[in-house]
């Protein structure tokens, strides 16, 4: 059957009427493969003229520029004020589909192929909307859809579930950075006494030191020149700042993919367990660490390897780049050019408090718990992803039929 069949694309913009003063704005850097994050509150008067889609509950948004990148989301609890840019096609089930079987038939690798092979346009490739009604895709009766849509969402929810964790973890951990080393309300700190430094008052016994003093390395990634303007699909996993969330952690969805052979060729830009990456240009000041369930891995020029051999150094400098006093600093010192950025320079000469190497272990061994809880969170996702990844084209295609499966349906669906 043909998608535009049974869906309804872009049915709602704004118009004089439209009831809100402020929105909650998502463009195409806020959507990856199933996921939205860093969307903007705006005013509307203010928002930019691309803020046009409204969606509603059960809408599916599917970016139209460089479909292979493959960026959409199902909105399953939106703002009442929420709106797409209009690089998105926003997408609405009719009576004969279900809203999450639409989402996760856009979801599945040969749709994204068919856009892909009728995309128009050299340096941002894009369909239209009567590409995406042309599209055929397998439409079983409604129950069947429920089923399939009960199958692969507990693989979803188990996703999402796990992502809220990790991003609960994280915050604990600068929580902790922030009681011990901003408050100074470490283990310890009723016996204290202060002495003036460069930061400011600190503990007695403390230093001031510059980052570049601590790493073995401070540098910048590079972008391979023999790739052309679009990243393969399978391959090496390859950050760029969109890579990293706002609040810490990594997008996976975000990562590019290059090939092994461009991966060995850039050495200066090989990543290692527990590299620390630091956003220098653009959206400066994104931080996280790298784990071992990404690599191999090569990052851009935006981004600023920090390498640290100790371990316990290298969790509270992670934590240190992360707090608001470092980030800061680096805005401070930004030089506006074609793309704001910091230079590496500024990045080596930032001045760092470092605690006696005892508070240091302590705190790294608070900390890593909390890291390696994340990382096995990640690990899990991976795993979770995969299967469902497997299985979603052969429920969609009909290759699996779930007609007498005994399969519990939510309510809502049903």
């Amino acid at each position: 059957m043909r998608l535009g069949d049974v869906i309804t694309i872009n049915p709602e913009s704004i118009h004089n009427g439209y009831p809100f003063d402020e929105i909650e704005y998502i463009d195409i850097s806020s959507v990856g493969t199933g996921i939205v994050m860093n969307t903007q509150m705006l005013q509307l008067a203010a928002s930019p003229s691309r803020a046009k889609r409204i969606i509603k509950k059960g809408d599916t948004l599917l970016a139209t520029v460089r479909p292979n990148l493959r960026s959409f989301w199902f909105a399953r609890n939106p703002r009442n004020n929420a709106i797409a840019s209009t690089g998105f096609a926003v997408l609405r089930a009719g009576n004969e589909i279900e809203a999450r079987f639409l989402y996760y038939s856009i979801t599945n690798q040969s749709f994204t192929d068919y856009l892909s092979a009728n995309a128009k346009g050299s340096a941002y490739p894009a369909v239209d909307t009567d590409t995406i009604r042309r599209a055929d895709i397998y439409l079983p009766p409604l129950p069947s859809q429920h089923k399939i849509v009960a199958i692969l969402s507990t693989y979803d929810d188990l996703i999402e579930n796990n992502l809220r964790r990790i991003k609960i973890l994280g915050e604990m951990a600068q929580n902790l950075y922030r009681e011990w080393f901003v408050k100074f309300l470490y283990p310890g700190h009723e016996h204290a006494s202060f002495t003036d430094s460069t930061l400011g008052f600190i503990p007695e016994g403390w230093e001031v030191v510059a980052l570049g003093d601590l790493a073995v390395v401070i540098t910048k990634g590079t972008t391979p020149t023999t790739l052309g303007k679009e990243f393969k699909i399978e391959g090496i996993n390859f950050f760029k700042v969109e890579s990293i969330l706002q609040e810490g952690g990594i997008d996976e969805s975000k990562l590019a993919k290059i090939d092994y052979d461009t991966h060995k060729l850039l050495n200066r830009s090989q990543l290692r367990v527990g590299d620390i990456l630091f956003s220098i240009a653009g959206a400066i000041g994104r931080t996280t660490i790298v784990p071992k369930s990404v690599l191999p891995a090569n990052t851009n020029q935006a981004l600023a390897i920090i390498r640290i051999p100790d371990e316990n150094t290298r969790t509270y400098i992670l934590h240190c780049v992360r707090a608001d006093e470092f980030q800061h600093f680096s805005l401070g010192h930004v030089v506006q050019t074609a793309q704001a950025n910091v230079s590496l320079g500024i990045l080596k000469s930032a001045p760092i408090m470092m605690p006696p190497k005892g508070l240091l272990g302590e705190f790294a061994a608070a900390a890593s718990s909390l890291i390696q809880m994340q990382e096995n969170l990640r690990a899990r996702n991976i795993t979770i992803r995969r299967t469902r990844d497997l299985l979603l084209p052969r429920l969609i295609s009909g290759e699996v039929d779930v007609s007498e499966l005994d399969i519990a349906v939510p309510q809502e669906a049903a």
